[in-house]
């Protein structure tokens, strides 16, 4: 048979009765993603498809179908914020910040504590490591600990990819550094332990197997960075793993922690695009479809900018693109009106890790409006609910300052967190920093060869180093991101 309905009972904060189709051909999980309504999985049974997929794709009765998929579950973001921060109730349409994460309900997350120190994932078939070790090690000791790992009968441990990590990410998290008792891990608890630092609560970063390939333009990008999400703030960015990018030995690993995983490698988070040939792009593995242009070469009627016009380029603020959505939708924008805004977990999965020139994401489907840019997702930022999460196509840039006494210039900007890394940036241009810092727009300017052109209030001199280091860790700051939207394909 071709599909079958399964009833199923979900396990999160409210027990939820409900039931998804879910439809397999030639042994191929198809999932699909339903909007506005609470899914739960149990899924259990489709496992042996999943782990047996491949990167192939097979014709049957003219429809091309993936034999590569992975579900992208919902980032379990519950509240809406405006951009000050504030938890409002949830706009209706027409009105300001309406069309954000909390406003679209996906696949939701379903675990089965297996009872031996595993989890099972039942969305994905991945099986966790259910309670990480509460020391953090280098990276050569936790390559080390995962090979020599036997748990639950299984000896077949390895360091999840940093897609891996980040399917299991709850992004409802907040980090409380002074009372960890009330905060919120951004993993659910449920299932998974979670140990806070005792000095420095903030540190919750955890090794992955993904590692940064960007070729060096300055010292500091000699060192080998590998990515991790931090389950203590929701940060995801990379570290220093002990490696120059050329093998050799740089002698500074930071300790991170380890949660190891188990199941078939370079299945989830391997993308299998289809160009539709009308400006979408389809990823049959996970059944999402995509524009392949971002929103800085689309005016608000819909139409291109071409790259010669002034206005090529421009991004919104987060506020703006999410009006901007609305307007796309009411314009049937590509023969569609069901855009959204991405969350930010579907966002991550066509980033394209440990590729050598930018930008993270594939090419040869999507045309970004720069190569280094940063994209807007629906999703809010948990520590600093005034900001919006985006993801760095471009770099993750930084200042490479040990001594924030002595004046920093344009070329102490460093990749310090990689492309694909998953920053924070503000909603609107109201509130604490109402501009890109002088040295930021300086960096504008080197890297577009254009003056930075979006207003600024000269009389606000706050700069890099007036922001707290979860706040922006001194990044370079756009707040102009751009977008690119979001349907169900099928």
């Amino acid at each position: 048979m071709d599909s079958i309905e399964i009833e199923c009972k979900g396990k999160g904060k409210d027990e939820e009765v409900c039931s998804k189709i879910i439809q397999y051909k030639k042994g191929v999980v198809k999932m699909k993603k339903k909007k506005k309504s609470i899914l739960a999985l149990a899924l259990l049974w489709v496992m042996p498809f999943v782990f047996g997929c491949n990167s192939s794709s097979t014709e049957d009765e003219g429809e091309v179908v993936s034999t590569v998929s992975f579900v992208v579950t919902d980032a379990m973001q519950t509240k809406c914020y405006d951009n000050a921060g504030n938890v409002i109730d949830a706009p209706d349409p027409g009105e300001a910040y309406y069309g954000q994460d909390a406003q679209y309900q996906g696949i939701l997350t379903s675990y089965t504590d297996n009872g031996d120190g595993t989890v099972t994932d039942n969305n994905t078939g991945l099986m966790w490591q259910q309670t990480p070790p509460t020391d953090k090690m280098s990276y050569d000791d936790t390559v080390e600990y995962v090979e020599n790992l036997e748990l639950g009968g299984y000896t077949d441990w390895r360091l999840p990819t940093i897609k891996e990590s980040f399917s299991i990410a709850m992004l409802d998290g907040k980090l409380d550094a002074e009372d960890t008792s009330l905060a919120i891990a951004y993993i659910d608890t449920d299932y998974f332990d979670f140990f806070y630092d005792e000095v420095k609560p903030y540190t919750g970063s955890y090794w992955t197997s993904t590692v940064c390939k960007m070729p060096a333009t300055n010292d500091y990008e000699l060192m080998e960075k590998n990515y991790g999400f931090n389950w203590a703030d929701g940060h995801l960015k990379s570290y220093g793993d002990g490696y120059n990018i050329d093998g050799t030995s740089s002698g500074a690993s930071i300790p991170a922690g380890v949660r190891a995983v188990r199941g078939e490698e370079n299945i989830y988070g391997v993308n299998d695009f289809e160009d539709n040939n009308d400006a979408t792009i389809t990823d049959k593995a996970t059944g999402l479809m995509w524009t392949q242009q971002d929103s800085g070469a689309v005016n608000d009627d819909g139409t291109i900018r071409a790259e010669t016009d002034d206005n090529f380029g421009y991004g919104r603020t987060w506020t703006d693109t999410l009006a901007w959505v609305e307007k796309m939708n009411e314009l049937n924008y590509l023969g569609h009106n069901d855009w959204r805004l991405p969350d930010i977990k579907e966002l991550q999965s066509i980033v394209q890790y440990e590729k050598t020139e930018l930008p993270a994401t594939d090419p040869d489907y999507f045309n970004l409006s720069r190569p280094d840019c940063y994209v807007w997702s629906s999703t809010t930022c948990g520590d600093f609910p005034e900001m919006a999460d985006y993801m760095a196509f471009g770099k993750g840039y930084g200042i490479d300052l040990m001594d924030v006494s002595t004046i920093a210039t344009v070329d102490d900007f460093v990749d310090v967190h990689g492309p694909g890394c998953m920053r924070a940036d503000y909603k609107d241009t109201e509130g604490v920093v109402t501009q890109v810092p002088e040295l930021s727009r300086t960096l504008w300017a080197q890297l577009y060869g254009t003056e930075y052109p979006y207003p600024f209030d000269e009389s606000n001199t706050t700069t890099e180093f007036d922001l707290s280091n979860s706040e922006n860790a001194a990044d370079y700051i756009v707040i102009y991101n751009y977008a690119l939207l979001v349907r169900d394909a099928t």
